[in-house]
């Protein structure tokens, strides 16, 4: 019998085990990033957060339906989330949820998602304690509030929607290559050793739910991604042996992953398109503004709705950020609904920080009260020029 000071570590050995022994995982540190995960969904209600799980892939057959077979196999208290109603999920949550599993989650989230507000709403809330879902009951004449904390694993081809990925533990799979080989998985075989398995972690966790909820480990990485990672940081720092060092590798390893691949928002790749478009004009009318942005193939701008991006669209998106268009006239005598580049500035050192500065083009001064390279804007309904606001 293992000495009870080595019990978490060697539970959380016995579960890499069996991940590794049905399903090839990408790395390592992906590895012990979801047998972290599964053992964490043991002791939700220690957790301040409920990270998901996210299993992608570019393509059909790269175990990513195998590896949730086998999160199903050992978590506390799965749901399948398949053709369930959005209301069966919403009230099976109480405050000991179950964990929430979800295969083919594209369908979900993807194109062709109508009628899946509930379930996605409640996928994006759930990450975070007190964000009760509000429901009208006619029969009681009163709200209700609905819990929605619950850890979940989301399972499809292709990315997800950001604010899923931004709360999760992502996990790329691949196809086999040459030479990888796993046993195969047989539900009714191996299941039964699996589920006692998760008995075996929960019975360890739920002994000190009082202790991991104190726990505040330290972490390698801050803000959202330290919500996510913190409780499976906590529980390999219960585990201890060597499961402490290897959890903080899993989270530099895979939120430096999620950095390299992930894809900004069509909002910050908006921003980022813009200042390419202006390159070194400090001002552009609207209309050539969106003809440079549709003119990239390898941009959405030109199929951004049934006929591309559109003036009023581009000016809602870039009002978010606090940016407006106005009345300018340029060098040339034309005046034009447009854009000015110094108003672009500090949502792009904000959003786009990676961007290399370009320099000022150099524009010959115009207009009474213009600086030197700057247009002027016509105030709305007047005549004659007026400075740029705060530039007198």
């Amino acid at each position: 019998m293992n000495p009870p000071a080595n019990r978490g570590a060697d539970l959380l050995n016995n579960l890499l085990a069996a991940l590794t022994r049905y399903v090839i995982l990408p790395t390592p540190e992906a590895a012990d990033a979801v047998a972290l995960w599964i053992a964490a969904s043991h002791a939700q209600p220690a957790w301040a957060h409920a990270p998901r799980l996210v299993i992608r892939a570019p393509e059909k057959r790269c175990g990513k339906s195998r590896l949730l077979d086998i999160v199903e196999a050992t978590c506390h208290n799965p749901f399948i989330t398949v053709n369930s109603s959005p209301a069966a999920v919403y009230r099976s949550i109480t405050d000991d949820p179950p964990t929430l599993l979800v295969d083919e989650a594209d369908t979900i989230f993807g194109p062709k998602a109508d009628g899946n507000e509930d379930l996605r709403g409640l996928l994006n809330a759930g990450h975070q304690r007190n964000r009760p879902a509000k429901r009208y009951d006619a029969n009681s004449n009163r709200v209700e509030s609905i819990p929605t904390f619950a850890m979940a694993s989301l399972a499809g081809i292709g990315a997800m929607p950001d604010t899923i990925e931004d709360r999760a533990v992502v996990i790329r799979m691949r196809r086999r290559g040459p030479g990888e080989t796993v046993a195969p998985y047989r539900h009714r075989r191996d299941r039964p050793a699996l589920r006692q398995l998760a008995q075996e972690l929960s019975a360890w966790l739920r002994a000190d739910l009082d202790t991991l909820e104190r726990s505040e480990p330290p972490m390698p990485v801050e803000d959202r991604a330290a919500d996510t990672w913190e409780a499976l940081v906590a529980v390999a720092d219960h585990a201890g042996h060597h499961w402490p060092d290897r959890a903080r590798a899993a989270v530099l390893a895979l939120t430096a992953e999620a950095d390299d691949n992930g894809q900004p928002s069509n909002r910050v790749r908006l921003l980022a398109d813009c200042r390419t478009a202006f390159g070194t004009d400090t001002a552009l009318p609207t209309a050539t503004l969106l003809e440079r942005l549709k003119a990239d193939p390898e941009a959405p701008w030109a199929d951004y709705g049934p006929n591309g991006l559109t003036a009023m669209r581009l000016g809602v998106i870039l009002r978010e950020y606090e940016i407006r268009s106005g009345n300018i006239r340029f060098p040339d005598g034309s005046q034009a609904k447009g854009y000015q580049r110094v108003d672009f500035a500090d949502a792009w050192a904000r959003y786009c920080p990676a961007l290399e500065p370009l320099p000022e083009a150099e524009v010959l001064p115009f207009g009474r009260g213009s600086r030197p390279g700057r247009p002027s804007i016509v105030n709305a309904g007047q005549s004659g020029t007026a400075p740029i606001p705060g530039t007198a």
